[in-house]
C-alpha cells in the first residue's frame, strides 16, 4: 500500500461513487430476470426476509466499516500505528461474537420474525450476517487509511456474484420444486431462497477477496507499527471500550435509520391481510411490486450520497480530532455541493422518465403503470435520503452519533403516524408507502441539517448546491421529456428514445451547471477526470469563472 495520502476525499468518494453506480446498475440488471423467474410474489418473501436480515445484519455488522474507519483514522491522524492495529485485531474479536450470536439467534426465531413462507428465505440469509461481519472490518481498516479503492473492487465482486448465483440458484430450486409437483406459492419460496444464496456467495467471494488484499499489504502494515514511537498502547479492554461506545450509536443510528422500511413493510403486510382482507399470496405480490422495483432503482442515485459519506467520515474524523474546525466546515460543504449536483438531476431525470426506465427494467405488463407511477413519486426522496445521508455522516464524525439516532426516531414516528391512517381509512394502498417514505426522509433532512449547522457553526451555501443545480436539473428535464417523446414517436423504440434522451440529458445538465456557475473550476477539477472535463469546458465556453 502506498504511504501516500490523497488528501482528496472527493476523489475517493468518486471511486467509491462509481463502485457503488456500478453495484447498483449490476442489480438492476439481474433483478429485471430474476424478477422474471420468481415474480412477484417471490419477490415480496424475499422482501420480507430481507428486510428483516437488513435490521438484524444493522444490528450485527453493518455499521462496523464506518465505526472501525472512525475510529482507527483518529489514530492515523495521530499517527499512533501500533494502537490502529490493535483496533483492527480486536475489532475481529468482536464481530465473531456478536455476527455468531446473531445468526444463531436468527436462525432460531426466524418463525416470530417473518410469516411462514418466508421462514426458509431468512434461514438462508443467516450466516451471511456472521460473514458480513468480518468483511466489514477488513474494508472499515482500508477505509480508516483514506483509500476506497479496495472496498470498491470488493463490492463489485460481491455483486457480480451476488447476480450470478441468485439467478442460477433460483431458477435451480424452482426446477426441482416445479418437477416435485409444488404450487405456486413454494415455487415463489424455492426462487426468493435462490435469490438470498446469491447474497451469501457475494459476501463471501468480497470477504477472501479482502483477506487476499490485507495479505498481500501485511509487510507494510507490521512495518510500520514496528517503527511507531508511540509509548502509550492501549490496552484490550480499553479498545473493547472504545470500539463499543463508538458502534454502539453508529449501530442504533443506522438501525434506526433504516428501521422505516422494514417496519412499513409489516404494517402494509399487516393492514392489507387484517383489515383489507387480502390473503398472503396478494399482500407479498403487492409489496413485491413497491420494494423489487422502484424502490431498486432509486437506490442507484442514492449510493452516490452513500459513496461520499463512507468517504466523509474517516477525513472529517481525522480533521476534526486534529482541532481543524474549518477544514471540517470546507470538507462539509464540499461534499454536500458535489452530492446535491447529482441528487437533484438524478430525482428530475427519474420523474420524467420514470415509466420508460420502469419499462425498459421491470417490463412485466401487469404491474408496469403501478411501478412507473409510483417511481415517479419516490423520485423527489433521492434528494432527501442523499442529503440526510450525508449529514447522518457529517454528524457521526465530529462525535454527535447519538444525534441521528434521535432524529431517525423522531422521523419514524412521524412517518408512522402519518402511514397508518392513510392505509386504514383510504384506499392509496402502496401510495401511502410511498408517502411515509417521503415524510420519513424529509424529516431526516430537516433535523440532521439543524444539527450540523448548531454542533460545527455551519452556514449553508444555498445557491450554489441548491438552487442553481435545480433550475438547471428543471431545464434538463424540460429538453429530456421532449426529446423522448420526439424520439419514440418517430422510431417506436423504448431503448434508443431512452438511451438518446439519458445521454442528452447528461450534456445538457453539465454545460447548465457549468454556465450558471454551479459547477466552478475549483470544484471540477477536484472530482475523477475532473481536469480533462475542465480542458473540454474551457473549449466550449462553458465556464462561468
Amino acid at each position: 500500500m502506498n504511504n501516500k495520502k490523497n488528501d482528496s476525499f472527493i476523489l475517493q468518494a468518486g471511486i467509491l461513487a462509481a463502485s457503488g453506480i456500478i453495484v447498483r446498475i449490476i442489480g438492476i440488471l439481474y433483478r429485471s430476470p430474476l424478477t422474471s423467474i420468481i415474480g412477484d410474489e417471490g419477490n415480496g418473501y424475499y422482501g420480507a426476509a430481507y428486510n428483516i436480515y437488513t435490521i438484524i445484519l444493522l444490528l450485527a455488522s453493518y455499521s462496523i466499516p464506518s465505526a472501525i474507519s472512525k475510529v482507527i483514522a483518529q489514530k492515523l491522524a495521530l499517527k499512533e500505528y501500533r494502537n490502529a492495529h490493535r483496533i483492527f485485531r480486536c475489532a475481529f474479536i468482536y464481530v465473531f461474537v456478536v455476527g455468531g450470536l446473531a445468526s444463531v439467534l436468527t436462525f432460531c426465531f426466524a418463525g416470530v420474525l417473518v410469516d411462514e413462507n418466508a421462514v426458509p428465505v431468512l434461514r438462508v440469509f443467516t450466516p451471511t450476517i456472521f460473514l458480513s461481519g468480518i468483511l466489514g472490518v477488513y474494508r472499515g481498516y482500508f477505509q480508516a487509511h483514506r483509500t476506497m479503492v479496495q472496498t470498491s473492487l470488493s463490492q463489485i465482486l460481491e455483486q457480480i456474484l451476488n447476480a450470478v448465483i441468485s439467478i442460477l440458484a433460483a431458477w435451480l430450486l424452482m426446477r426441482a420444486a416445479a418437477a416435485a409437483g409444488a404450487d405456486s406459492a413454494t415455487l415463489a419460496v424455492r426462487g426468493a431462497m435462490g435469490s438470498a444464496l446469491g447474497t451469501g456467495a457475494g459476501v463471501l467471494t468480497a470477504l477472501l477477496f479482502m483477506m487476499l488484499l490485507y495479505h498481500a499489504n501485511s509487510g507494510y502494515f507490521r512495518r510500520r507499527v514496528e517503527r511507531d514511537p508511540t509509548e502509550e498502547v492501549l490496552s484490550n479492554r480499553a479498545i473493547f471500550s472504545m470500539i463499543f461506545l463508538v458502534v454502539t450509536p453508529f449501530i442504533l443510528s443506522t438501525f434506526v435509520y433504516n428501521l422505516s422500511t422494514s417496519l412499513n413493510q409489516t404494517i402494509y403486510i399487516r393492514i392489507m391481510k387484517d383489515i383489507k382482507g387480502l390473503n398472503s399470496s396478494e399482500a407479498a405480490t403487492l409489496y413485491g411490486i413497491y420494494s423489487g422495483k422502484p424502490m431498486v432503482i432509486i437506490n442507484i442515485p442514492i449510493a452516490i450520497s452513500a459513496a461520499v459519506s463512507s468517504a466523509m467520515i474517516p477525513t472529517i474524523s481525522g480533521t476534526f480530532a486534529t482541532g481543524d474546525r474549518e477544514g471540517t466546515r470546507n470538507k462539509v460543504a464540499l461534499a454536500i455541493q458535489a452530492t446535491m449536483l447529482v441528487a437533484i438531476p438524478a430525482a428530475v431525470g427519474l420523474g420524467v422518465l420514470a415509466r420508460p426506465v420502469t419499462q425498459l427494467l421491470f417490463p412485466q405488463p401487469e404491474s408496469l403503470d403501478m411501478a412507473a407511477s409510483l417511481l415517479r413519486l419516490l423520485s423527489v426522496s433521492v434528494i432527501f435520503y442523499s442529503l440526510s445521508t450525508l449529514t447522518n455522516a457529517v454528524l457521526q464524525g465530529i462525535g454527535e452519533v447519538n444525534r441521528p439516532v434521535i432524529h431517525a426516531a423522531i422521523a419514524l414516528v412521524i412517518q408512522t403516524v402519518v402511514l397508518v391512517p392513510m392505509l386504514m381509512f383510504t384506499e392509496f394502498n402502496l401510495y401511502s408507502m410511498v408517502t411515509a417514505t417521503l415524510v420519513y426522509s424529509a424529516c431526516m433532512c430537516v433535523l440532521n441539517q439543524w444539527s450540523v449547522r448548531k454542533h460545527l457553526d455551519y452556514q449553508q451555501e444555498i445557491m450554489r448546491s441548491f438552487v442553481l443545480p435545480g433550475l438547471s436539473a428543471a431545464v434538463m428535464g424540460g429538453i429530456t421529456w421532449a426529446l423522448y417523446r420526439l424520439l419514440f414517436a418517430a422510431l417506436g423504440s423504448n431503448v434508443i428514445a431512452l438511451a438518446v434522451s439519458i445521454v442528452a440529458a447528461v450534456v445538457a445538465y453539465f454545460a447548465l451547471v457549468l454556465k450558471t456557475g454551479a459547477l466552478g473550476r475549483e470544484a471540477l477539477q477536484s472530482i475523477p477526470g475532473g481536469r480533462k472535463l475542465g480542458e473540454l469546458a474551457e473549449r466550449l465556453h462553458l465556464l462561468s469563472e
